[in-house]
């Protein structure tokens, strides 16, 4: 049972005590569910009987006893405990199984792990400033809002700059609410299935254990991106398992709508339906970034540039130094990229080792831990961040996943070495470090960012 699952089990068991007459509160949108603090009792907790008492006009504590005996009978849950004025303890079966059931979620969902449709029922229209920070802004939130199931439609409050198109972004609508340009406005509920002028992207092939991101062909203009070959690596992390720096490569271009499922299947093109006109407005106001689009492009180049306008919160001055080049440790951009391409040269060489990843009962160890806990809750952080129009949380969970990444990688290194025969914990390592790989380059494509194989 994952976070998500579980926080899915408590919400039921709420809605079961209210049809039941138990409880007379309104059901919560969702229940939130964190993982047990140091010292604290079970595996999660949770608060949702301390939110609940006071609408049922009962005690927290009777609220508590209420849920636990409901939650207490699902399968997957071992025990639920009552701590303090009301918490809910629960300590799940067979952590391993838990363990599995995130890393088969990723390897199943591929780069759309953590999407869903908490949001389906909303309508939401994201007035932005004609700056290109509030544009790049925009765009994020929005491919954030549909992974969740929203219908969204930005609408630039003035005149677009033409170079925000190589930025991924287009405006969609003038100020006063007239179509810029033939399009389709709505971000589909599911994945995204067209590009800015509303024409369905062909469908690209997938494979779980390859790199998830498929190249694009072409900006939000209809223009093919310019084709490179970036520098090598000036910092430490610059080979391959073997030792092998990587050959230079053309990366793939920006990931932008995403275009099938885990199997390669593109999704059925949703219907167009209108906003309502009522649909709430949510102006977005980051400070501005004191540069042009073009100037950016030029500097920086299209993914640093977004990086760099995307991953502090937007009443913080967006770093846009030279820096966000630098192919160093230092570099936190850099470093997510290169985990996202040291996963994918894991599966790579481990292929010619004769050896794949197995989610199998091989305990990960403590040194795991770290990197699947974060697995586990990045479901609940794409949420979050939809729901506050925040994609700086976004960037900060990549930062952390490909910490901890590196982390298991040294002490826990998925591929042999000398002599070493293939085993089943190099092939449960395998797995963690492809489930790693998958969860940075989805979360990449949801800022609008590359993901290359190769650094």
């Amino acid at each position: 049972m994952t976070p998500a699952d579980l926080s899915r089990t408590v919400l039921h068991a709420v809605r079961r005590a209210v049809d039941e007459n138990a409880l007379r509160a309104p059901v919560p949108a969702r229940v939130r569910v964190e993982r047990t603090r140091p010292g604290g009792s079970g595996d999660y907790a949770c608060a949702v009987a301390l939110q609940l008492a006071g609408p049922a006009g009962l005690p927290a504590l009777e609220v508590a006893r209420i849920l636990r005996e409901r939650v207490a009978a699902e399968p997957g849950v071992r025990r639920v405990e009552i701590t303090g004025p009301g918490f809910l303890s629960f300590t799940l079966d067979a952590p391993a199984a838990g363990d599995r059931a995130v890393l088969d979620a990723v390897r199943e969902q591929g780069i759309a792990y953590g999407h869903g449709d908490a949001l389906r029922d909303e309508e939401i229209r994201l007035p932005y400033a004609p700056e290109v920070r509030a544009a790049v802004t925009a765009d994020a939130v929005r491919r954030l809002l549909a992974a969740q199931g929203a219908r969204v439609r930005i609408i630039c409050e003035g005149v677009g700059d033409p170079e925000w198109g190589r930025l991924g972004v287009t405006a969609t609508a003038d100020a006063h609410g007239t179509p810029a340009a033939p399009h389709t406005p709505l971000a589909s509920p599911g994945p995204l299935t067209a590009n800015a002028h509303g024409t369905p992207p062909a469908p690209a092939p997938y494979s779980p254990l390859a790199s998830p991101v498929t190249a694009a062909t072409a900006d939000a203009h209809g223009t093919p991106p310019v084709t490179h070959t970036p520098s090598a690596s000036s910092g430490p992390l610059t080979a391959d398992a073997q030792g092998t720096p990587a050959a230079p490569h053309t990366p793939l271009a920006s990931p932008g709508p995403l275009t099938a499922d885990a199997h390669g299947t593109p999704p059925a093109p949703a219907p167009h339906t209108p906003l309502a006109p009522s649909a709430p407005l949510t102006p977005l106001r980051p400070v501005p970034a004191g540069a042009t689009a073009a100037e950016l492009l030029e500097r920086l180049g299209s993914d640093a540039a977004r990086w760099g306008l995307l991953r502090l919160a937007s009443h913080d001055r967006a770093p846009l130094g030279d820096d966000l080049l630098v192919q160093g440790e230092a570099n936190l951009f850099f470093r997510v990229r290169y985990a996202h391409a040291r996963a994918r040269a894991l599966t790579r060489n481990a292929a010619a080792l004769g050896f794949t990843s197995t989610t199998g009962a091989v305990p990960y160890g403590s040194p795991a831990r770290p990197l699947l806990d974060l697995l586990a809750d990045h479901p609940g952080v794409l949420l979050a961040a939809a729901r506050h129009r925040a994609p700086d949380r976004v960037a900060r969970q990549l930062e952390a996943v490909a910490h901890a990444f590196f982390d298991f990688h040294d002490s826990c290194p998925p591929l042999p070495s000398g002599d070493e025969k293939p085993s089943a914990a190099h092939r449960s390592r395998l797995a963690l470090a492809e489930a790693a790989g998958t969860v940075l380059a989805g979360g990449l494509s949801l800022l609008g960012i590359r993901a290359p194989a190769h650094l």
